[in-house]
């Protein structure tokens, strides 16, 4: 216990004094919609990204971890400049996790076109920010990426980031990158529906926390 209370009174010393007015989350994907409706809501731009989507998808039009770490796979064998180990199938899990606004397990074709949408806009900050082609960000090009993502980091905070997504030499490959501004934007997005008052702060009870954390 008393571990566990000086692990949590770290963590909270951490971001205590991050202000949330600094984080720039994306908007929520829109709710699912009836297919029908959908269709016929959509420009020409939507509509073939729907069919490109029922491709990857298959008739049950939902990714599952499984088929988004095989979608992955084949975006980045096209992206050589791209440094990656795979997104793994836990990586691709959390990821489906912190996505999935109905709690299906897998993706919708709105939510996972919001997932491909940060994906592709990340990884321009990716690229812009490894000014020497090196295939990797380094330690001192990730806070101008993260800050350049939405979300500029404390010292405190950054320092976390490069503990858990970093390699030993505080470089993060492309697939730790995106895993984790996908879990980082997530989390901001669900504090800030939170915080109904804009104050800083949230109340949450046991089962609000564990809900919140584990299935993420």
């Amino acid at each position: 216990m008393y571990l566990a209370r000086n692990l949590i009174g770290g963590l909270i010393n951490i971001v205590s004094n991050i202000d949330p007015a600094d984080f720039i989350p994306s908007p929520p994907p829109p709710p699912r919609r009836p297919l029908n409706f959908a269709e016929s809501h959509e420009n020409d731009e939507e509509k073939e990204f729907r069919k490109a989507f029922q491709r990857l998808a298959g008739d049950d039009m939902e990714v599952s971890p499984t088929e988004l770490m095989q979608i992955l796979k084949n975006i980045m064998a096209k992206c050589p400049e791209l440094r990656t180990d795979g997104f793994s199938i836990e990586c691709c899990r959390s990821m489906v996790a912190v996505m999935d606004s109905d709690s299906t397990g897998k993706l919708g074709f709105h939510e996972f076109k919001y997932l491909w949408n940060n994906i592709k806009r990340w990884q321009k900050v990716y690229i812009n920010h490894d000014r020497d082609r090196s295939g990797v960000i380094s330690r001192s090009e990730l806070p101008g990426a993260f800050k350049e993502a939405g979300f500029p980091l404390n010292d405190q905070l950054y320092k976390l980031v490069i503990r858990r997504y970093s390699d030993e030499h505080g470089d993060m490959d492309f697939d730790n990158f995106i895993g984790c501004l996908v879990r980082l934007d997530a989390m901001c997005r669900a504090f800030k529906t939170l915080d109904k008052d804009n104050s800083g702060s949230i109340e949450l009870d046991i089962k609000e926390w564990l809900q919140l954390t584990m299935y993420s």
